[in-house]
Parts: structure tokens; sequence; C-alpha cells
């Protein structure tokens, strides 16, 4: 993979990485639950027990 295609996709991941963070704590924020997707289930996570770094 060339220089320039591997910092992409840093960026890219990055990027990823931030808008999730982002959008569960505008959940933690509202009060409303996360769902996920987890070992071949649905899983519903409260807002209450949300936990960011």
């Amino acid at each position: 993979m060339k220089k320039r295609e591997e910092s992409l996709i840093k960026k890219a991941e990055a990027a990823l990485k931030e808008a999730v963070r982002e959008a569960i704590l505008d959940h933690a924020r509202t009060g409303d639950s996360v769902v996920i997707y987890k070992n071949g289930k649905v899983i519903e996570i409260p807002a209450r027990k949300l936990k960011m770094k």
C-alpha cells in the first residue's frame, strides 16, 4: 500500500472514531440509549451506563 493511501485510511479512521464519540456524547446528553451489535446480538445500552474516556 502506498504511503498516501495509508495516510488517507488513518485520517478516515480518526474521523469515524470522532464521529462515533460525538454521537455517543450526544446520546448521553439527551438521555437516549445507544444500540450496538455485539456477538451476534443487538444490545441496547441505556444512556446512564454510557462511559466516555
